[in-house]
Order: structure tokens, then sequence, then C-alpha cells
């Protein structure tokens, strides 16, 4: 495995979402998040998983349960009972995206070799927040802005972190 991503939309308090959903509706944020994660391996929390309509396309995801008889009940959907063993499932991939929620990036963080952060500028309602970032151990290293307009509620910005060398 080259690289292990995180990749998140988080409130200035690392709020992620509220009972399953979101509490913004950012859609740029949405087309950069399908761009970077297409043709890629996901990795979710079941909750995470059972949130989404029907199953991302051009996508393989692995929904980490502890339920030994959980089913997805769909192609290109792989149930594993660990994040090791999603990690071990997608190993020989050039690259595979974790998407959540908060418990999943918490095991995750440790194995990350970057994280993209969208730090939505604001303060929500939530009941599942991303980790702490260490900045002793994390670099920002690239940081784009993206103000209030028509289409987006609320201002965003882009964040790209890499571990401190």
């Amino acid at each position: 495995m080259n690289e292990i991503i995180l990749i998140a939309a988080a409130g200035e308090a690392n709020e992620l979402g509220r009972d399953g959903d979101l509490p913004w509706h950012l859609p740029d944020d949405f087309a950069h998040f399908k761009k970077a994660t297409s043709g890629h391996p996901i990795i979710m929390g079941r909750k995470t998983f059972e949130t989404f309509p029907k199953p991302l396309p051009n996508r393989w995801h692995l929904i980490v349960t502890r339920d030994r008889d959980y089913a997805a009940g769909h192609p290109g959907c792989t149930v594993v009972h660990s994040l090791e063993a999603a990690l071990q499932a997608v190993a020989s991939r050039e690259k595979a995206f974790v998407i959540g929620g908060g418990e999943i990036y918490r095991q995750a963080l440790p194995h990350a070799t970057q994280i993209i952060l969208t730090r939505v500028h604001g303060n929500f309602e939530a009941d599942t927040f991303f980790p702490e970032l260490d900045p002793k151990a994390w670099e920002l290293v690239q940081s784009e802005y993206h103000p209030r307009d028509a289409r987006h509620e609320v201002a965003f910005t882009k964040q790209h972190f890499r571990p401190r060398p």
C-alpha cells in the first residue's frame, strides 16, 4: 500500500455529523470528494455506509463492522471486521481513502500517509467528530479557501496535511 488517505469535512470543532447526516450542503466539496476517491477503495464504518442511498459508483467499498452477521448486499462491497482487515485487503492498491465515521478515522489516523480535510467554517450540532490533529505530527502543506456563495451556505477551506518528517 502506498497511500492511506483520510478524507473528511469537519466543522471548526471537528464536527462530522449528527444522526447520520451532514450539517451542511457543499456541492463543490462533494465534487472534490468524488474526483479524489473515484476509482479507489474507500474504507468506512457500517453506520457511514448505511447513510448512502446506494453504493458510490466506481469505488470498492470496504465496510468495517463488529457484527459478524452483517451483509452489505451490494456488488463492489466487502464487509470486514476490523480496520486492520480493511488495510490488509487494500495492501496491493496504490491508494485507499478512509471516509468515516469518527471511530474509523481515529483508528486509521496512525496509518495515514495524508489527510484531505475540508474545514467548514462554523460550529455545528454533532454527535460524531474527526480526531484532533497533533500539529507536531501533521504539517499543513496546502490550503484553499472557498467563500460562502449562492450554492454554499458556509465558507470552507480545503486543507491537505502530510506527516511531519
